[in-house]
């Protein structure tokens, strides 16, 4: 084969892994963007959807990549094999990251929270902002933008306070010596009541909870929706303060009594 025939063959196969490089970018993201679209319409998470894209884009190129190459006549088998070498050599160094994002395809697949719960994970409790391929984003009670990776998430213990309708708050209020607890127990319960995005069913709770040197301690629980928690936290505090204050309660004290004994 002449200088010129050869010049011209690897001219066309030049120009043919352009085209096919061109057509076959074009139509990975036709691909794409029609399975983006009927996964949408199915109404999926969003963190799946991009998972799923994600992937498909990533195998696709791949395939792209091997058509080229065996246009040129090279051994793509060959090429195969040490690919598939890299990924096990890449994946022994990045284990950690490999970790993270298959917690997160189980997060995705199992659903233990989604974007917008208010959660406990991995030690941080705030309102879940994002699920990523390998992180998980959240915006603590003092708005600090925090970023977890998600092994970490879905190796601990998950506290997803918004699954549930409603929430209970746990409060105490100590009772000073000589006054009888049924008194302070259905103040508070009227006042319960009346505190704003406190539910009915169920009701407020005021019990007996325990006694200490000082007198009766009551457990006060109302309940409510997770969006109002600190709100009725809050509000149930100046609603013990208002009841004892109303009743003429005193401020608790320790009380000893100490007996001699005769000589």
């Amino acid at each position: 084969m002449s200088w010129g025939d050869q010049a011209i063959h690897i001219g066309s196969l030049i120009v043919g892994a352009i085209i096919l490089w061109v057509v076959g970018s074009w139509a990975i993201k036709l691909v794409e963007r029609l399975l983006g679209a009927s996964l949408t319409r199915q109404k999926l998470d969003p963190t799946l959807i991009r998972y799923s894209l994600s992937a498909t884009g990533v195998l696709l190129n791949v395939l792209l990549v091997l058509a080229i190459l065996s246009l040129f006549g090279i051994e793509t088998t060959t090429f195969a094999g040490l690919l598939a070498a890299a990924g096990v050599a890449i994946g022994m160094a990045w284990s950690g990251l490999l970790s993270n994002f298959a917690a997160g395809v189980f997060m995705v697949v199992l659903r233990p929270f989604k974007s917008g719960d208010f959660v406990t994970v991995g030690g941080i409790t705030g309102t879940v902002r994002e699920i990523g391929l390998f992180v998980t984003s959240i915006d603590q009670m003092d708005n600090v933008h925090t970023i977890l990776g998600n092994g970490a998430v879905f190796a601990g213990t998950i506290l997803n306070f918004t699954a549930n309708p409603f929430r209970r708050v746990e409060l105490t209020a100590q009772m000073p010596h000589g006054f009888a607890p049924a008194d302070a127990i259905a103040r508070l319960r009227d006042k319960l009541k009346a505190i704003p995005n406190v539910i009915s069913d169920p009701e407020p709770s005021v019990e007996i909870l325990t006694f200490t040197l000082a007198g009766p301690v009551l457990a006060v629980r109302p309940f409510c929706h997770n969006d109002h928690y600190w709100d009725v936290y809050f509000a149930t505090n100046q609603a013990i303060v208002a009841a004892f204050t109303e009743a003429g309660f005193p401020p608790p004290e320790q009380h000893y009594r100490v007996a001699g004994v005769p000589a």
